[in-house]
């Protein structure tokens, strides 16, 4: 700090003390070394007599009697030293003094508090003054390495950038390389960046820094050289596991059980226990590990352990198909868990959880009360003013499934806005920042598709396989079976049908199904489609996916259709359109009402003429809602099908006024969007 912002914060608060304060260090830096000496002897008397300015034991006293000790304990050189430096931390600022003077002389009034106003709001935000510039004490090292780490956990943003932070404890490191402390932050910087060397060296170096310092075996005796081993070689199998290393991990895992087996450490052992759960879940069903983990944290009183295995339990669950209602029961426990024991950030992983679980359920109104909430609650932890603590996984779930939610609806303005805050909050440098990106990604390539624009969907793929390689392969199918290229589709979602049933995602298997049978309607293979839709309908029932049920069996409303039972059809679509109309996409609201019309349609065939024109007007009414949902989503090349349907039944009707502006209407659409050698009518989607 300068000596002028010094003499500033001194004066906001007691103006007297400023005055003195500069007088005082005028008269040293102006002085002799004598003067200085003559302070710190003043020093010592203002502890002395029956009443002392002083009391020894406040913190002023403590303060100020640390800091005679330190300056008792000086050499004369050192003194010296000390004394150069303040004359020229003096020296500094008046000189700085009269470049403002001369400045001041050349500047008009308006100019100047223009610049004040602005230096006042710029420096709380340059990072060269939360910086170290040169050797730290003890304490003040300690305080910017306890105030980073804490900003690194709560609110990133506020942190120093990953790049000026590692210079500065290269600084730090390069006058006390043996400062654990410093190893540890630079191993969660590197984090940051994804830096698997520097991670893996730092924290290394942490431990080997803290069994040489000796700083576990002061508190732990003999015990602390084998405490710092286990949980070296524990962080080293959870930073292993966290960049996808599991054969490194696993190995890192074994000698940390068995260190702990042989110092009979419980507490190590239980999370050894977790990172194996994680390790085997890539593998095999891990269901009985994890219910074991959950009895033993437990039993030896390890609340977050125990509240973060049932949370892993209840996803896994969930997973497996078991019902809402349990899963929300077994959260609802541990729920109670976290409120016990104020654990603010399993409060909020809890809730996000609950969110997630929804959504997979199809149940998005539910999904958007929990996020809601979540977003609505203030932190149990207390954190410094001006820090958010809301920069946590659980929160970018949540704000991410809230723009996918919006951008369903048609709401692409609110989504851009969550997504623009997304980035604001977590910067593409920080470690959850590739959850908004893949979600920004698959919006804009839900636009691009409903938009008809297929060259710039297929642009979005490359992006989407990056951050998730799965989803990316499944959009190339969709893209290219947009495009009329059936058999490079067919072949892809083949793979991917495979792939998805090997690693057991559910989900993706029932919607790649969806994808296959669509593929056989469009070749006209309406028979072989039905097999393919019975299993994705037996799945999605199976693992209890109810609007993937809902839109399988609109699916199937539709083979019926083509296959000439529109009676039949009609039947099951009023079971299915339900949740779709309640929860759906608005896609997928519209594209159930266009079904309902083409079957009422279909069904007034064999009526009579005035049942049959009864029918043609209750199906123009859904294709009007029909038209209205895909207009909100901007889906042109649904609403050219709608407005040609509409245009067939009003010439039918009679209806010729209506007939020809449906007809401009398409025929405007269809410049702009031609079609590629397809029959209109034949696809459900």
């Amino acid at each position: 700090m300068t000596l002028s912002r010094l003499h500033k914060a001194i004066e906001e608060s007691c103006p007297n003390l400023a005055n003195s304060v500069q007088i005082r260090i005028k008269l040293m830096a102006e002085g002799e070394l004598k003067d200085m000496e003559q302070f710190f002897d003043d020093l010592s008397d203002s502890f002395t007599g029956t009443e002392p300015e002083v009391h020894k034991t406040s913190v002023v006293g403590l303060f100020l009697r640390h800091m005679i000790l330190a300056y008792n304990k000086l050499s004369f050189s050192q003194v010296y030293k000390l004394y150069t430096a303040l004359q020229q931390y003096y020296q500094n600022d008046e000189k700085k003094a009269g470049i403002d003077e001369t400045d001041m002389e050349l500047t008009n009034t308006e100019e100047l508090e223009g610049k004040m106003e602005k230096e006042e709001l710029d420096v709380p935000l340059r990072e060269e003054e939360i910086s170290c510039s040169g050797p730290l004490s003890q304490k003040q090292a300690e305080y910017f390495l306890s105030q980073q780490a804490s900003l690194l956990k709560n609110d990133e943003t506020k942190a120093l950038t990953p790049a000026f932070l590692q210079k500065e404890l290269n600084n730090l490191l390069k006058f006390n390389p043996d400062f654990a402390e410093a190893h540890y932050l630079s191993y969660l910087n590197s984090l940051r960046v994804q830096d698997v060397f520097s991670s893996t060296h730092s924290l290394l170096h942490y431990f080997d820094r803290l069994i040489l310092t000796g700083a576990e075996s002061k508190s732990n005796g003999d015990e602390g050289y084998g405490r710092s081993l286990r949980y070296a070689a524990l962080n080293l199998a959870a930073l292993h596991c966290r960049f996808g290393h599991y054969r490194q991990a696993e190995l890192a895992l074994q000698e940390a059980i068995r260190i702990a087996q042989e110092s009979n450490d419980h507490v190590c052992l239980q999370h050894c226990l977790s990172w194996l759960y994680i390790l085997e879940q890539k593998r095999s069903d891990s269901c009985v590990l994890l219910e074991h983990s959950v009895k033993k944290a437990v039993h030896f009183g390890l609340p977050y352990l125990a509240s973060l295995g049932i949370q892993s339990l209840v996803q896994q669950r969930a997973f497996a198909g078991k019902t809402a209602n349990k899963l929300m029961d077994a959260l609802k426990d541990s729920d109670l868990l976290h409120w016990k024991h104020s654990l603010s950030e399993l409060i909020d992983i809890s809730i996000a959880q609950k969110t997630a679980i929804w959504r997979l359920y199809g149940r998005s109104t539910m999904a958007l009360q929990q996020a809601q909430m979540l977003l609505s609650m203030n932190s149990l932890e207390a954190v410094n003013v001006g820090v958010q603590q809301n920069n946590t996984e659980s929160f970018a779930v949540v704000l991410c499934h809230l723009a996918e939610l919006h951008a369903e609806q048609g709401c692409f303005a609110a989504a851009s806005e969550i997504l623009k805050h997304l980035k604001e909050r977590f910067p593409p440098s920080s470690q959850h920042a590739q959850l908004w990106m893949l979600f920004d990604q698959k919006i804009q390539f839900d636009r691009a598709m409903n938009d008809g624009k297929y060259h710039v969907a297929d642009s979005f793929v490359a992006g989407i396989t990056a951050l998730n390689s799965t989803e990316g392969v499944y959009r190339k199918a969709i893209v290219l079976k947009a495009q009329n290229q059936m058999s490079e589709a067919h072949k892809l979602l083949q793979k991917l049908l495979i792939h998805c049933q090997n690693i057991k995602n559910t989900e993706m298997v029932i919607s790649v199904l969806l994808s296959i049978a669509e593929l056989y309607w469009r070749s006209s293979c309406h028979t072989i489609a039905l097999p393919v839709l019975l299993q994705a309908l037996a799945l999605s029932r199976e693992y209890r996916l109810q609007y993937l049920a809902s839109e399988t069996v609109l699916n199937l409303a539709f083979s019926q259709l083509i296959l000439g039972i529109p009676e039949q059809a009609l039947n099951i679509l009023h079971t299915a359109i339900e949740p779709i109309l309640a929860h759906g996409a608005v896609l997928d609201k519209g594209c159930a009402m266009f079904l309902v019309a083409k079957c009422q349609v279909a069904s007034a065939a064999s009526y009579s003429p005035q049942k049959k024109a009864e029918a043609l007007e209750s199906a123009i009414l859904n294709l009007n809602e029909a038209k209205t949902y895909f207009a909100k989503v901007d889906c042109k090349e649904q609403l050219r099908d709608v407005l040609y349907f509409q245009a067939r039944l009003f010439h039918t009707l009679g209806k010729t006024q209506e007939r020809n502006k449906c007809a401009m209407l398409f025929r405007q659409v269809h410049q702009e969007l031609p079609a590629h050698g397809v029959p209109l009518i034949n696809a459900f989607k």
